[in-house]
């Protein structure tokens, strides 16, 4: 099965990072000259989806506009010749059909996830992806993609997972289950942030999913859970009697943009990647 949307949580007000996000989104932060969101996307459609709903909160309208049309840019690259920035700046607004929903109070994930249930729009027995921009991931293969075909052949709710150590597991969702093929395990249990101690596993939830639509229907009945905010993690455990669960330990390098060290790695291994500025930072990080 293949999903048509994305929804990307961007409501958060990325107090880590001020004052550079007082007026700033941090999803427009960038990694050299690529905003945190516009790698999100890209991952996105990669996968093959077409439209990207936001839920965002007030004063973060920025973040959609950057996949707008600018006229009065575009046209000063025009006429000073910069047909190369010119095509950089249009290719961002030809990505995908990007709309907003707006989460006014800060309740949780999952409510954010509610909230673009009508955005969606989806069919009983379809799905659609759920990304988190701040978990920016360097892979061959996208993660998104590696998702979509798990999703394909065993259907239900598909879940991006990495081993961390076991004294970080009470800062991210954990699951327990059994491998049934290569990397992909069936779960049979999920606990949110639980004490390293009693942690069914060292597989972390990170921020990729592809959930089916009906995991609304549960949304809408799931209290708030850990940290007093209605929690994916909660809406999916309870749903495991009733859908099909997999995780997929994905094959990729990720950093956690939501933090000061891992933006800043983030920006190193990116740049190092890149053919423009690659071998000369090589260089200087050598020195």
């Amino acid at each position: 099965m293949s999903f048509r949307t994305v929804v990307m949580p961007v409501a958060g007000l990325g107090t880590r990072f001020l004052p550079a996000t007082k007026v700033q989104p941090k999803e427009l932060m960038t990694l050299v000259d690529r905003p945190l969101i516009q790698f999100a996307v890209e991952e996105a459609v990669a996968a093959g989806a077409e439209r990207i709903v936001l839920v965002s909160s007030p004063g973060k309208e920025s973040v959609s506009r950057h996949f707008r049309p600018h006229p009065e840019l575009e046209r000063r690259l025009a006429d000073r010749g910069k047909a190369d920035l010119l095509a950089l700046v249009e290719a961002t607004n030809e990505m995908a059909s990007v709309s907003e929903v707006e989460q006014p109070e800060p309740l949780g994930v999952g409510h954010a996830i509610l909230l673009a249930r009508d955005a969606v729009g989806a069919s009983a027995g379809e799905a659609f992806g759920v990304m988190f921009p701040d978990d920016f991931i360097i892979a061959d293969d996208p993660v998104m993609e590696q998702l979509r075909r798990v999703q394909e052949q065993y259907g239900g709710i598909v879940i991006a997972v990495e081993r961390v150590p076991r004294d970080q597991v009470d800062r991210y969702g954990v699951i327990s289950g059994e491998r049934v093929a290569g990397n992909v395990y069936r779960v049979d249990d999920m606990v949110e942030k639980p004490k390293p101690e009693e942690a069914p596993s060292n597989l972390a939830v990170v921020g990729r999913y592809v959930l089916p639509v009906e995991i609304f229907d549960r949304l809408a009945l799931t209290t708030p859970g850990v940290g007093g905010e209605i929690q994916i993690t909660d809406a999916m455990k309870a749903a495991l009697g009733d859908l099909p669960c997999h995780v997929v330990e994905f094959e990729g390098l990720r950093f956690d943009c939501g933090s000061k060290l891992g933006f800043v790695k983030a920006t190193i291994e990116h740049a190092r990647r890149r053919a423009d500025i690659g071998p000369e930072l090589e260089e200087y990080l050598a020195r």
